[in-house]
């Protein structure tokens, strides 16, 4: 916990870019929403509203004034997002503000989620392009209020954050920024997720050209890439990343059965394994799967708390509408269920088949689908 005391700035862990920031019971439920749709903001809220899993979902809790936690925000990161009054925003940070080009972005999101507001540094600092991400985010009416309109093409360090995607390192943002803003030749390739991420009205420029594989970005050697996929990259593929970023969308479903009281422990190392032997990113993986028998399956409920997952549970009539290939008697007899991780892992993900049917392992078993997205195609 940060205890906070005048004259001192308090101690900080930063693991995100953002801070979001709330002091009020409603603004903390919210925060705690809105950190499982937008996944680039470390979370803080007042003490008195502990819940008991803040050191798992790697929220801070502080004791005292928000006033005295903002300088160690507005030095630690690139933009807070503040769950605050505007004119009590404004008054706190007035003392600590800097330069323009040294300030980092203040959004301000009202206590019902209605509006998020650019605050400051809206250009420099970003907090326009992350007002409009955030918004879309939690289903929120951006407020940008600067003359100039933003460049409109794609933010490279917010690329599809409005659907929960997290990109693998961020050690080519920037240069790769560079070559969208200085409208260089960049190739984006989608693999799976979210298609309607092109939302401004005007066209999507020239310069930012769709290719259906990797091997056709490839031949065309662009400046940058931005690489859209829930797959490990095989080696021949790296060369897109020497400019590039790889996103990771929320595309990926684990189905799961476990005996009563299987650890947390094992539960997730069968799935480090199995994920390892597919090839497939854990940060795709959207969700935990499974029947409601098991909804307060601890060891469920600490693996998708630890790793920001939704834990979603169906009952056994909802399960058996699933078609099977080998659907089991015995399941049947002690769970109402012709199957549990099968039947979990297609309905979640909205999907016909598996990468991977059924795998047991000890005391747990995990099928694996990927989510199937049927919006347009961008043009």
């Amino acid at each position: 916990m940060i205890n906070l005391r005048e004259g001192e700035i308090p101690e900080v862990r930063v693991t995100k870019p953002y801070a979001l920031v709330a002091i009020t019971k409603h603004g903390v439920a919210n925060a705690r929403k809105y950190a499982e749709k937008f996944p680039y903001v470390d979370v803080y809220y007042m003490k008195k509203f502990e819940q008991g899993d803040e050191a798992e979902k790697n929220i801070q809790l502080f004791d005292g004034t928000v006033r005295l936690l903002l300088p160690a925000l507005f030095k630690a990161y690139k933009s807070m997002i503040l769950i605050i009054s505007l004119g009590a925003v404004v008054r706190m940070i007035a003392p600590i503000l800097v330069d323009k080009k040294k300030d980092p972005g203040v959004l301000v999101v009202d206590d019902k989620g209605q509006y998020v507001v650019s605050v400051l540094s809206g250009h420099i600092g970003g907090a326009n392009a992350l007002t409009n991400e955030f918004a879309q985010a939690i289903d929120a009416t951006p407020i940008v209020t600067t003359a100039s309109d933003v460049q409109k093409t794609i933010a490279v360090d917010l690329f599809g954050a409005r659907y929960g995607w997290v990109w693998d390192s961020e050690e080519k943002l920037t240069p790769v920024s560079a070559s969208v803003v200085n409208e260089e030749q960049v190739a984006i390739v989608q693999e799976t997720g979210e298609k309607k991420w092109w939302l401004h009205e005007t066209p999507m420029p020239d310069t930012l050209k769709i290719y259906r594989t990797t091997g056709e970005a490839i031949a065309a050697k662009p400046h940058a890439t931005l690489l859209i996929t829930d797959r490990i990259i095989e080696k021949e593929e790296e060369i897109l990343l020497e400019n590039g970023v790889i996103y990771r969308p929320k595309s990926i479903v684990l189905g799961m059965g476990c005996n009563r009281g299987t650890s947390a422990e094992e539960i997730e190392q069968l799935i480090d394994e199995t994920l390892a032997e597919l090839k497939l990113s854990k940060k795709s993986v959207k969700a935990i799967a499974t029947i409601d028998l098991k909804k307060d399956e601890q060891g469920f409920l600490q693996v998708t708390a630890r790793n920001n997952w939704q834990f979603i549970t169906y009952t056994p009539a909802q399960l058996n509408e699933m078609p099977l290939q080998n659907p089991s008697e015995t399941v049947f007899k002690f769970t109402g269920a012709y199957g549990v991780s099968e039947p979990a892992a297609l309905r979640c993900a909205n999907a016909t088949d598996w990468l991977l049917e059924k795998k047991k392992s000890g005391n747990a078993t995990i099928s694996i689908a990927r989510i199937t997205f049927d919006e347009e195609e961008i043009e």
